[in-house]
C-alpha cells in the first residue's frame, strides 16, 4: 500500500503513548516552591493514620518500558516501484501496515526504500504522535546490533521517522523475525514496537505490484476504514441514552432515635 498518512488510525495507541507513566509526569510537574515558615503558635501535627487505616492509593498508570506486539493488517508485504523525476532514478519500497490488535485500524507502517544504483537503503516508519522527537528512535533485528534513526516530519495524525542503512542490514531483516523499534513518549517512558518481518525478503526481492491491483487495494482499504468508522459512530450513539440516564436517587438515611429524657 502507498506509504501514506491516510491509513494511519493511531488515536487509540496515541493515548497509550501519551499517558503511559503519567504518574511520574504528574510528580515531575509539581512546582518546587519553598515550604512556608511555621507560625509561632503552631498546632500539634495530626497523628498519621495507622498502616491498616491508610486510604487506598489511587491506581497509577503503568510506568517504565512498554512493549507493544504488533500484528499485520494486510495479507502480505507490498512492493511499489516508480521513477523519481527529480533524481531521475527508479525507486522501490516494500511496505506493510501493522496494528496493536487483529481487526483494528493500522497504528504503524514500515517501508524499506531501495534506490536503483545506490548502496544506501532507507528504513522509514510512520508512527503515532505523542513521542519525544529529539532522541529519535532505535531499532534492532532480533537480538542483533542496535541502530539509530531520526524523526523527519510530523503531521496531526502521524510522524515520519527514518534511518539510512546498508545492504547488510537489509539482509538481516530478510532473515529476521522481529524488528524492534524503541521510541520514547513525552514523559520519557520507552515504548518498543515489535514488528514481525516474516515474508519481507520475498517481497523485497520480488516484482512490484501491478498499479491496477494497487489501486484496487487502496479502494478496498478506504471502504474498510469507512465501514469501521461508521460502526464505531453507531456504537457510540447507541451508548449515549444509557450514559444520559440519571442515576437512581440514594434513599435517605433513617433518622436516629430521639435520646431519652434526663432522669
Amino acid at each position: 500500500m502507498p506509504f501514506s498518512l491516510k491509513r494511519l488510525g493511531a488515536a487509540g495507541l496515541a493515548s497509550l503513548l501519551l499517558f503511559a507513566g503519567t504518574g511520574a509526569f504528574a510528580q515531575a510537574k509539581k512546582p518546587a516552591h519553598p515550604a512556608p515558615a511555621a507560625p509561632a503558635q503552631a498546632q500539634p501535627a495530626p497523628v498519621p493514620p495507622a498502616q491498616d487505616q491508610a486510604a487506598p492509593a489511587q491506581q497509577q498508570p503503568p510506568q517504565g518500558p512498554v512493549k507493544i506486539d504488533l500484528v499485520p493488517t494486510q495479507n502480505d508485504w507490498t512492493k511499489v516501484c516508480g521513477k523519481d523525476p527529480a533524481a531521475n532514478k527508479e525507486i522501490c519500497y516494500t511496505t506493510r501496515d501493522f496494528s496493536a490488535k487483529a481487526g483494528e485500524a493500522p497504528v504503524l507502517a514500515l517501508a524499506i526504500y531501495d534506490i536503483k544504483g545506490d548502496d544506501t537503503r532507507i528504513v522509514r516508519l510512520l508512527v503515532p504522535v505523542g513521542l519525544m522527537l529529539r532522541p529519535g528512535f532505535r531499532f534492532a533485528i532480533d537480538k542483533g546490533a542496535t541502530l539509530e534513526g531520526s524523526f523527519e516530519i510530523c503531521f496531526p495524525n502521524g510522524c515520519f521517522a527514518e534511518a539510512k542503512v546498508k545492504g547488510a542490514t537489509i539482509d538481516q531483516i530478510k532473515k529476521g523475525s522481529i524488528l524492534s523499534v524503541a521510541v520514547k513518549n513525552q514523559v520519557n517512558n520507552e515504548i518498543t514496537f515489535a514488528i514481525p518481518v516474516a515474508g519481507f525478503g520475498k517481497a523485497f526481492d520480488g516484482p512490484a505490484i501491478d498499479p491496477k491491483v494497487l489501486e484496487e487495494q487502496q479502494k478496498k482499504l478506504q471502504e474498510e476504514l469507512q465501514k469501521r468508522a461508521e460502526e464505531e459512530r453507531k456504537r457510540l450513539e447507541a451508548a449515549k441514552p444509557d450514559a444520559a440516564k440519571p442515576a437512581a436517587p440514594t434513599p435517605p438515611a433513617p433518622s436516629a432515635a430521639p435520646a431519652p429524657p434526663p432522669k
